[in-house]
C-alpha cells in the first residue's frame, strides 16, 4: 500500500483526467484540473489567514462543488476539515469553537473575537497562484462532529492523518471509479467521510441540495449512479411514492446502495429490498469514532430479518450488562466494540468509553444470536421508563411511521407523577391531512398499553435531518 497525501492525490487526478468531472451540484460542474487550481489558490488565501499545518478549520457549507474546493484547499494547507451542521443554532456552534478554536471558519461568521472568517462563495485575493503547492498533510484527516442526538454535539477528532492509497479501495462496498449520489449532508459525520474518500478514489459526486425523493429518482436515472449512501429516513420517504412512480424510475444503473445512521425497520428493509434488490443493499454498522464495522448484504438480512450485521475485519463485539458482564447470545444489553490497533479517534467535548483493553461503545442496546449477528434495539439513553416498564421509542416510530399518511416519527418520554416517564410523539404529516386524535387512535389499536403514546402532535417539516438524526430530549 502506498498512500499519499490528498493534496497530492488531488493533484494526480487533474493530471490523470484534467476534464473529469468529479462533483457537480445541479448549477456548477467541478472538473478535476478545476477543483486542482481553484483549492490551490484557496489554500494560499487561507494561509494568509492563518491556516498552517494541524491547524483546525471550521465549514458549515451546504452540498455545493465550493464545499468540496474548500475541503481540498484545508488538506492542501496541511490543516484539518471540522465540518459542522447547517442545522446547528449559534449557542451551539460557539460551544464547539470554543472546543476547537478554529484558525478559520468557513460559511458562517466566527463566534470568537480575532478569528478570521469567509463567508459562502467567498473569492480570494486576486493574483494568488494556482500552482501546486509543497506536499503536506494534518495529522487527522477530519474532525466532524457526532450528531447531538442524545446530548451535545461532541467534536471526533479522526487519528488517521490525511493520507491514503487512491489505487485501493477503501471498502469492498466502497469501490473505486464509481458515480456517487450524495443526498445527505456533506457535512455530516458519514456523509463527508464516504463522499471524500470516494472522490480520491475516483468517484463523480452528484450533490443534491437536500434529499428529496423524487429528486434522487431523476438523479440517478439522469447521472446513471452508481453508488449510493441513504438513512432510513430516506429509504420510508423513497417507499412512500407511488409504486407507479417507482417502477418508472431508472435505477438499473446502481450497484450499491449502502445504508446506516439508524436501525432500520424489519418491514421497511424488505420492503426496500424487494423494490431495489438485496444483491445491490448493504448495511453498515459504525459510529462517527471508527470504533467498530459490522456489515450485512440483503441477502444475508434475508437470512437474519432484524440484524444490523456481523463484525468485519478486526473488529469484536461484545453485548454487556450495566455492570460490565458480558451476556448470553440473546440477551440485551450494551453493545462494545473492540478494533485492533491504536484508538480510532479523539473526543474534544466529551470523555470517551474507551477502556484500557480497547472496548468501546456509542451507547446502544443490542443482542448478538448465537453465531454472531448483531440486533440494535435503541440507544441507552432514550429508552422510555413507563411505569417500571422499559420503552424503546424505535418501537413506537416504527408504528407510527407505518401509517399512509406519516412521513416521519420521534417518539420520547416526558416526565409524568404516576408513571414516572409517559410516551408522548411528533409526526411529519405532509400537509396536515390527518389529525394527531386519528393517528393516535390508530397507532393504540397496533400497540400494546405499556407503549401506547398518551398524545401525539402533527407537524407539517420533518422530524429527522436529511442524515436521519433526530434530538428526542430537545422534541421533549
Amino acid at each position: 500500500m502506498v498512500r499519499q497525501s490528498i493534496s497530492h492525490i488531488v493533484t494526480s487526478l487533474a493530471d490523470a483526467d484534467p476534464g473529469r468531472i468529479v462533483a457537480h451540484d445541479g448549477e456548477s460542474v467541478l472538473t478535476a484540473l478545476e477543483l486542482d487550481r481553484a483549492s490551490s489558490r484557496l489554500a494560499r488565501a487561507y494561509a494568509e489567514l492563518g491556516v498552517g499545518r494541524d491547524s483546525m478549520v471550521t465549514i458549515a457549507l451546504p452540498n455545493t462543488v465550493e464545499a468540496i474546493v474548500v475541503c481540498a484547499a484545508v488538506w492542501k494547507c496541511g490543516a484539518t476539515p471540522q465540518p459542522v451542521s447547517l442545522g446547528l443554532d449559534a449557542g451551539e456552534r460557539a460551544a464547539l469553537e470554543e472546543l476547537v478554536r478554529p484558525a478559520l471558519v468557513v460559511g458562517v461568521p466566527s463566534s470568537r473575537d480575532g478569528v478570521p472568517w469567509v463567508p459562502a462563495r467567498w473569492t480570494p485575493p486576486a493574483g494568488l497562484a494556482d500552482t501546486p503547492l509543497p506536499d503536506a498533510w494534518s495529522t487527522s484527516w477530519k474532525a466532524p462532529t457526532s450528531s447531538g442526538s442524545t446530548g451535545r454535539p461532541k467534536v471526533v477528532v479522526a487519528a488517521g492523518p490525511a493520507l491514503l492509497d487512491p489505487d485501493r479501495a477503501v471498502a469492498s462496498f466502497l469501490p473505486r471509479d464509481q458515480v456517487q449520489l450524495v443526498a445527505g449532508p456533506l457535512m455530516h459525520s458519514a456523509t463527508f467521510t464516504y463522499a471524500f474518500r470516494g472522490l480520491m478514489t475516483g468517484h463523480s459526486l452528484v450533490l443534491l441540495p437536500r434529499f428529496d425523493e423524487r429528486r434522487v429518482l431523476r438523479a440517478i436515472e439522469e447521472h446513471r449512479v452508481t453508488w449510493a449512501l441513504l438513512v432510513p429516513t430516506m429509504m420510508h420517504r423513497l417507499l412512500r411514492l407511488p409504486a407507479d412512480e417507482r417502477a418508472a424510475a431508472d435505477v438499473s444503473s446502481l450497484e450499491t446502495v449502502l445504508h446506516l445512521g439508524a436501525p432500520c425497520a424489519p418491514d421497511l428493509k424488505r420492503r426496500f429490498l424487494d423494490w431495489v434488490g438485496p444483491e445491490r443493499v448493504v448495511e453498515v454498522y459504525a459510529g462517527s469514532e471508527s470504533n467498530g464495522v459490522l456489515t450485512i448484504r440483503g441477502d444475508e438480512w434475508l437470512r437474519h430479518p432484524g440484524s444490523v450485521g456481523r463484525a468485519t475485519g478486526s473488529t469484536a463485539v461484545s453485548v454487556r450488562s450495566a455492570d460490565g458482564d458480558e451476556l448470553p447470545a440473546g440477551t440485551i444489553g450494551q453493545v462494545w466494540l473492540r478494533r485492533e490497533g491504536d484508538p480510532t479517534y479523539r473526543y474534544l467535548g466529551g470523555e470517551s468509553a474507551r477502556t484500557a483493553d480497547g472496548w468501546d461503545t456509542i451507547g446502544d442496546l443490542g443482542l448478538l444470536d448465537d453465531d454472531g449477528w448483531l440486533f440494535v434495539v435503541d440507544r441507552v439513553d432514550d429508552v422510555i421508563l413507563r411505569g417500571g416498564v422499559n420503552v424503546h421509542p424505535t418501537e413506537v416510530e416504527r408504528v407510527l411511521e407505518a401509517h399512509p399518511a406519516v412521513r416521519g416519527a420521534v417518539a420520547f418520554g416526558v416526565a409524568d407523577d404516576d408513571l414516572g416517564q409517559r410516551i408522548e410523539a411528533v409526526v411529519d404529516v405532509p400537509g396536515g391531512d390527518v389529525d394527531g386524535p386519528t393517528i393516535l387512535a390508530w397507532a393504540r389499536e397496533r400497540l400494546d398499553p405499556e407503549r401506547r403514546p398518551s398524545a401525539v402532535r402533527v407537524v407539517d417539516e420533518p422530524v429527522r435531518d436529511d442524515a436521519g438524526k433526530t434530538r428526542r430530549r430537545a422534541w421533549a
